[in-house]
């Protein structure tokens, strides 16, 4: 007894697949997935040409194998829940492996986060810098300004002082105090 191909499908579409000789079997499988589907039992035998194709049909996962003997029925479901135990062991690094995605989803939401914090921190710092800039500008105006006035206030208290001393003169010239 010997089982020449084997696959795993989910419902009609081949995940993986294995022959141990030489033809093509593809396409009868495809036709024997259709039968199991529509059959919908948990363990099937079909023959199909010289092979007996075998299934084991559980949570819609399709466990197949063909053999070249159609008396024996023991080794071939003894392959068939073999390779329903190992798919199990994957299973289990399937739920290893969505643990470490979870794991990196959360790393990446908490980088995200910071990412979005740091950015809030540096458009405050960005407002900050353009309202500096802005109150250097008018501080500059303001300078500017403060200083017009002052050169007018000194432009005046100049004039003043040269009107007080001119008629101080003027008087004192009048008077006959300071000799001609």
């Amino acid at each position: 007894m010997t089982i020449t191909y084997s696959c795993i499908a989910n419902g009609r579409v081949i995940l993986a697949d294995l022959a141990w000789t030489g033809g093509s079997y593809q396409e009868t499988a495809a036709t024997v997935l259709r039968l199991v589907l529509l059959r919908a039992e948990p363990k099937t035998t079909i023959q199909m040409g010289s092979f007996v194709y075998h299934s084991l049909f559980i949570d819609g996962i399709i466990y197949l194998c063909a053999s070249d003997n159609a008396l024996d029925i023991v080794t071939p479901s003894a392959f068939l829940k073999n390779m329903k135990y190992n798919k199990n062991q994957g299973d289990s690094s399937i739920s290893t492996l969505r643990s470490q995605v979870t794991d990196v989803k959360i790393i990446m939401t908490q980088n995200i986060d910071k990412i979005l914090e740091s950015e809030e921190r540096l458009n405050s710092f960005t407002d900050r810098t353009d309202n500096l800039q802005t109150t250097a500008k008018d501080s500059q105006e303001t300078r500017k300004i403060l200083r017009k006035i002052w050169w007018q206030h000194l432009k005046k208290i100049i004039i003043i002082t040269v009107a007080i001393l001119l008629s101080i003169i003027i008087i004192l010239l009048s008077t006959n105090i300071i000799p001609t």
